[in-house]
């Protein structure tokens, strides 16, 4: 089953915990200095927040897959909606190992696919994103779309 993925940057990595534990009545699943991440089953969200980003807000969207199957059909969506593709493979980013590839919407919007293979005890080794590099793990140029032009905003987190 896919889990829908959320990564927002935070100022206040503090108040920005007690904030959302409070708004999803549940403590994070993971906390460290810089993140912290909440694996909710109503709704089926990973929701996880980073104090890495330029700027407050809404770093990247995606979906956590249980399986490899089920990533591997999202890379096929991603595909045939003739966005460019940057398949990363495995790699280790947001205290995980993981399998992900990533797509740009047409608005510049960074959509994650993963499926977590481990946790790792670092926030991230890898530096295959596709936005310009900034302070994240996962940064890295970004491969313009098929069919637009794509405009890829900088960010600088991943998961």
């Amino acid at each position: 089953m896919k889990r829908f993925h959320v990564h927002a940057h935070v100022e206040d990595l503090a108040a920005s915990i007690a904030f959302y534990s409070k708004l999803f009545a549940a403590e994070p699943t993971r906390t460290e200095v810089d993140y912290a991440k909440w694996m909710l089953e109503d709704p089926r969200i990973n929701f996880a927040i980073s104090t890495r980003g330029s700027k407050p807000g809404v770093d990247h969207l995606g979906f956590q897959t249980d399986d490899a199957e089920e990533l591997a059909e999202l890379k096929a969506r991603a595909e045939a909606a003739d966005l460019a593709l940057l398949d990363q493979g495995e790699t280790s980013c947001c205290y995980a190992r993981s399998e992900k590839h990533w797509v740009t919407d047409p608005q510049g919007i960074a959509w994650e696919h993963f499926r977590t293979l481990d946790t790792i005890p670092v926030f991230g080794e890898s530096a295959k994103r596709p936005e310009a590099q900034a302070s994240a793990c996962c940064a890295s140029p970004a491969p313009r779309g098929k069919a637009v032009g794509i405009a890829v905003k900088t960010a600088s987190s991943c998961c």
